[in-house]
């Protein structure tokens, strides 16, 4: 039976088992809370994003999870520098001109702040810079996809949360935590 793992990767924790920088200080990598064997992460989450990570020993699902061309929807919760307009929202949905081509949200809209563990360090807080909160499903997951969207709009991603990925949520871990889950989607 094929094994599938949600972790809540905590903000600056690499999406890999082991740390093959050459910044000479040990970075946190996620053999720093899962000690597993034969699990590997079905796609990415940059080292300075949060939230959800499949991990699973099935190497099908592993695919089915993380290529682009099964277009698992991703749903993350964004918070980004200033106050964003409809006309944006609908940009994002329409999509927006990236150096790799077109990418646009499936969903966007805005939403309160949601209730989240502090992210540490916090995000930096401009008195005189608004903020707001997304939330965004795409279904595709270039590098560094959603950020670049919501720099395109000017309005950069100051936290990035990613919430859901497929069926699969967030709901109920806190960073640094994992369950396991039954593998079908």
């Amino acid at each position: 039976m094929s094994r599938l793992i949600l972790f809540n990767k905590p903000y600056g924790v690499l999406s890999q088992f082991t740390d093959r920088g050459t910044e000479g200080t040990k970075r946190a990598t996620l053999s720093d809370f899962i000690d597993i064997p034969g699990v590997y992460p079905a796609g990415r989450l940059d080292r300075d994003s949060e939230g959800l990570l499949l991990l699973t020993d099935d190497g099908r699902l592993q695919a089915r999870i993380a290529d682009p061309r099964f277009k698992m929807p991703k749903t993350y919760l964004v918070q980004v520098e200033g106050d964003v307009s409809q006309a944006s929202l609908d940009q994002l949905r329409r999509g927006v001109q990236l150096k790799d081509g077109m990418a646009h949200a499936e969903q966007v809209e805005r939403i309160p702040e949601p209730r989240l563990p502090p992210r540490i360090p916090p995000v930096r807080f401009r008195k005189t810079v608004p903020d707001c909160w997304l939330k965004l499903t795409i279904r595709e997951g270039r590098n560094r996809q959603v950020r670049r969207m919501t720099a395109a709009v000017n309005h950069p991603t100051l936290r990035l949360v990613r919430w859901r990925i497929g069926n699969w949520t967030l709901e109920g871990i806190e960073p640094g935590e994992w369950v396991e889950a039954q593998p079908a989607t």
